[in-house]
């Protein structure tokens, strides 16, 4: 390969193009001047979109990941610029979401001196490697191709997760030869062991009462898991990140509150690329339940107890093996499709009377909702129901922030889902608390033609925090009660649409009329005190002895 005298900033944004990037969300200040210089030269072969505030850039990036599985990239100044990121990076780390932050720096002679110049922060890289899978710095621009590669490979690697780069201002202004490189492969994950795949055949085979639980590890692998459940006639439960592996049109597809009830019964487990904390921290295990874990990630094997079989690899791969290994060991078990519609269907109708509000209005936005448009959720009251009662047909098309309930993502998180998703819908739900964390967004969706539908529930408050303050502590409500701006006025003066409706019916039709027109369109539902979801759509009480 032959060198050609190039700027840092040039060498990455080069390099970047190299592993197929599109686009990048950032904002652009001094530090990074020369990176934003090389992007502007680089003409539409990457796509720039800046946000209002550092915070939107993160969870755009993230939405772009979450829901295409392909790297999220964004760029920030350092110091205040990249700390507003970090709730976003935390997301992605929490949700294996391949998201790349690049950073700028101060002056590299000054980096860690302690000077006091503009954004300066102690040991940057220090800090950002405890919320990042990699992270490095480029001290020269002949550097930037491998270690951007490296970024790539980290990031793409055995578990995904958010990586960082960061090169100094100067640096990035310093022209050098620099040799582009072909993009480095990620490792390849482990094969499965041949004979962890037979022990788990065995006990699964032998089980009367199998369950699979599935989380985000198991999105690529979706028809590899069916297959196994249907040769085991074995429901699969799962929450947040592993909605619509298997699509919930399907007899085996479950979420918490049906596999709560199973939990009690069951005798053997496959977990699939989930943490299982809850299940085993909450709803309990005992000797007579054998559990075989599926997951990239070796340490999770001895997380919360030891598995009965432990199988270190891609879910996939080891799917297809364990499939193929349950043909010589399953009997035929008979189809268990009436039984398990109808519990599924006891349960849903108890969830519709005890949660009758949030449910009706879930009803009416999967309604309105094309089968292979996305639905990112926020923790707001109808989210949490919608967890455990909204329909998802596809992997990758229920878009949340896992475990680490990350209040404010939703819209900024919808925004980079339409980006990478032109042609699908997107319609993101927030609450009147979260959506102001990001509501400056809205004039980023306008300006850049990001046609999200945002419906937005108003109760006037933070409405967990103010439902424990009065049930749980004696009415000691305080910080919790909100005063909100006109909606309506608030989308129209950014340019979006703007609508208020109060009942699931007009909701519905809201929804579908704002998916038939361009532009961006905020629908402001205020709804009164809702009945509490907890207990009910997500199940804490101990299902084992």
């Amino acid at each position: 390969m032959t060198s050609t005298r190039m700027t840092g900033g040039q060498a990455i944004v080069r390099s970047m193009r190299a592993h197929g990037v599109d686009t990048v969300f950032g904002l652009p200040g001094v530090q990074l001047d020369h990176l934003f210089n090389a992007l502007h030269d680089e003409g539409n072969a990457i796509r720039v979109l800046q946000p209002r505030h550092e915070q939107g850039a993160g969870y755009m990036a993230l939405g772009y990941a979450q829901s295409t599985g392909r790297p999220g990239v964004y760029a920030v100044v350092p110091g205040p610029g990249l700390l507003n990121t970090t709730a976003a990076l935390a997301t992605a780390y929490a949700c294996h979401a391949p998201v790349l932050a690049l950073t700028g720096q101060i002056a590299a002679a000054a980096i860690d001196q302690g000077y006091g110049l503009l954004h300066e922060i102690p040991d940057q890289l220090g800090l950002i490697r405890r919320l990042t899978k990699w992270a490095a710095r480029i001290d020269h621009p002949s550097a930037a191709p491998r270690l951007v590669g490296e970024a790539f490979a980290a990031m793409l690697g055995g578990v995904r997760g958010p990586v960082e780069v960061e090169m100094a201002m100067d640096t990035l202004g310093v022209e050098a030869p620099v040799t582009l490189l072909d993009p480095q492969a990620p490792p390849p994950p482990p094969e499965p062991d041949p004979e962890a795949i037979v022990r788990a055949a065995k006990l699964l085979a032998a089980a009367e009462r199998p369950l699979i639980v599935c989380g985000g590890g198991a999105v690529d692998a979706a028809d590899e898991l069916l297959r196994v459940a249907e040769m085991l006639q074995a429901p699969v439960v799962a929450h947040r990140l592993g909605r619509g592996v298997v699509s919930d049109r399907h007899y085996l597809s479950h979420t918490q509150p049906v596999g709560h009830r199973l939990w009690a019964d069951a005798d053997a487990v496959l977990a699939v690329g989930t943490r299982l904390q809850q299940h085993r921290m909450t709803w309990g295990t005992d000797a007579n339940l054998q559990i075989v874990r599926i997951d990239l990630e070796p340490t999770q094997m001895y997380r919360l107890g030891r598995p009965a079989v432990g199988i270190v690899a891609d879910a996939a791969p080891a799917l297809a093996a364990l499939a193929d290994a349950l043909e010589t060991v399953n009997r035929k078990r008979p189809s268990r499709k009436d039984e398990l519609e109808g519990l599924k269907a006891a349960v849903m109708a108890d969830l519709a009377s005890r949660l009758g509000p949030q449910c009706a209005f879930i009803d009416a936005l999967r309604a309105a909702l094309p089968e292979d448009g996305f639905f990112v959720d926020e923790l707001t009251q109808v989210g949490y129901v919608a967890r455990s009662v909204f329909p998802v047909y596809r992997p990758r098309s229920y878009v949340s922030t896992g475990y680490q309930g990350t209040l404010g993502a939703g819209f900024a998180t919808a925004l980079g889902v339409k980006v990478a998703n032109p042609d699908r819908a997107v319609l993101s739900i927030s609450g009147d608390g979260g959506f102001m964390f990001n509501v400056q967004e809205l004039a980023s969706a306008v300006q850049h033609g990001i046609d999200v539908v945002a419906v937005v529930f108003d109760d006037g408050a933070y409405g967990n925090v103010r439902r424990m303050q009065e049930d749980l502590y004696g009415g000691r409500v305080i910080a919790s009660d909100l005063r909100n701006p006109d909606f309506v006025k608030l989308a129209e003066s950014f340019g979006a649409h703007g609508t208020r409706v109060e009942t699931p019916a007009a909701l519905r039709t809201a929804v579908e009329r704002a998916l038939a027109r361009p532009g961006t369109t905020l629908i402001h539902v205020p709804v009164g005190k809702l009945p509490d979801p907890w207990g009910v759509s997500q199940p804490m009480s101990r299902a084992r002895p």
